[in-house]
């Protein structure tokens, strides 16, 4: 992987970016995400900036722009990555926040939400009684469960957070 500007500053060691994207790209990757978006996340996350162009990516990661395009998009619809246009340009920037967490995190609480409004129709349908309906029931208890604990988890997060890091 070559780098980009700014993951080339002086007291970085080239090499030592390069391992760490590959090395946390196929953490995400052995999680669940899709090779690319992984690269590109992790490529993201390692700049200084927080931010780069589609030709840096492609660059760095030694990949065509359809590929970065693919996964972007992939990102930005998990909430992980934004896209901004450069001021008196028609490129874009692809920006990872300090927040990608909390959003990619909160934005799986509205799928946990849809799962909870199936399920309880599950539970209608088949008869609370019927043995279906009570493993639906479980499920749908289970969901509820994790709902609430990832809201209380991210009040806990806030205020972590903020003592940690301060407000930005």
């Amino acid at each position: 992987m070559r780098q980009p500007a700014d993951q080339a500053e002086p007291g970085r060691d080239p090499e030592a970016v390069s391992k760490f994207v590959e090395s946390f790209a196929a953490q995400l990757v052995e999680a669940g995400m899709q090779r690319m978006p992984a690269r590109v996340f992790a490529a993201l996350l390692a700049s200084d900036s927080g931010s780069l162009t589609s030709a840096e990516l492609g660059e760095s990661l030694q990949v065509s722009p359809a590929a970065v395009s693919g996964a972007v998009r992939y990102l930005s619809q998990q909430h992980m990555v934004s896209r901004e246009r450069e001021p008196g340009s028609r490129r874009e920037r692809y920006r990872v926040h300090s927040n990608q967490w909390y959003e990619a995190l909160t934005n799986r609480e509205t799928i946990i939400k849809r799962w909870e409004s199936a399920l309880s129709e599950g539970v209608t349908s088949l008869g609370a009684d019927s043995p279906a309906g009570r493993r639906m029931a479980e499920t749908l208890a289970f969901f509820e469960f994790v709902d609430g604990e990832i809201m209380a988890m991210m009040e806990r997060w806030r205020a972590h957070r903020e003592e940690r890091f301060g407000r930005g």
